[in-house]
């Protein structure tokens, strides 16, 4: 595996407290980018309580003169011994500063599972300015995050042939569905969206708390369903990417 990007349509869905609760029960070291634009950290806000204060995150990556590669290894915060995390913009007036850095972002996350390390990007809500765009084209798999409900169904079928088109959208597009049978069931929405649904969730806002705003765990969390369900996901994201490199190499292969 190398780089998985995670956004939404519209609402929230739950993008950002999914990509922390993923990475902190993902099987490998892993890296956890919060490339959304809009500013103000949901990790440093949100999961860690305000207990650390912002030090370095992707507008030093942005202005740093290092090339971005080596940038990178500036920014990023160990955040568990096997998670790490570069924190996004402070104000979404830093935004604009991040257009010219995600191609080469890209390219050095990509890099990175040489050293044995997964990226796992928060990518926020499409549609917005400086949104990064080339890391959901450039990642082995982009998951449009999204509700098992008419109205959130509706707005991500209205970016769905967007992110289909060969020209113009993402080369692995996938869905993963919040609260899978409230009321429609995973088939259902694959179909109306024309995108496979890679991994559901629960609709658990109590487990989702704690890696949206770090709140107390309910009891038995770490082997409740909404934690076994964040494990089943991170099998079935490594699943599909093993699968599509394989399929590739044997498109390629004379």
């Amino acid at each position: 595996m190398a780089l998985i990007c995670l956004t939404s349509a519209s609402g929230s869905p739950g993008v950002t407290s999914t990509a922390v609760g993923l990475a902190l029960c993902w099987p490998r070291p892993v890296l956890l980018v919060e490339g959304d634009p809009t500013g103000g950290s949901g990790i440093l806000a949100g999961f860690l309580r305000g207990t650390t204060p912002y030090d370095v995150g992707l507008i030093e990556l942005a202005l740093s003169p290092l090339a971005v590669g080596d940038a990178l290894r500036e920014v990023v915060r160990p955040l568990t011994p096997i998670v790490s995390v570069v924190v996004g913009t402070r104000s979404h007036a830093q935004a604009a500063a991040l257009r010219e850095v995600w191609d080469p972002l890209a390219d050095a996350l990509r890099d990175l599972e040489a050293n044995g390390q997964d990226v796992i990007v928060d990518a926020g809500r499409l549609g917005l300015a400086s949104s990064p765009q080339p890391l959901l084209e450039a990642a082995d798999l982009s998951l449009l995050v999204t509700r098992a409900t008419l109205p959130a169904i509706s707005a991500a079928r209205s970016w769905a042939e967007t992110i289909r088109h060969p020209a113009t959208g993402w080369r692995h597009p996938g869905l993963l569905l919040v609260g899978e049978g409230q009321p429609y069931r995973a088939t259902e929405v694959s179909k109306v969206l024309g995108m496979p649904v890679i991994a559901d969730l629960p609709d658990d806002p109590a487990a989702a708390a704690v890696y949206h705003r770090g709140s107390a765990p309910p009891r038995h969390f770490e082997t409740g369903p909404y934690v076994r369900s964040l494990h089943a996901a991170a099998q079935a994201i490594g699943a599909q990417v093993t699968r599509r490199r394989i399929s590739l190499a044997l498109e390629v292969a004379p």
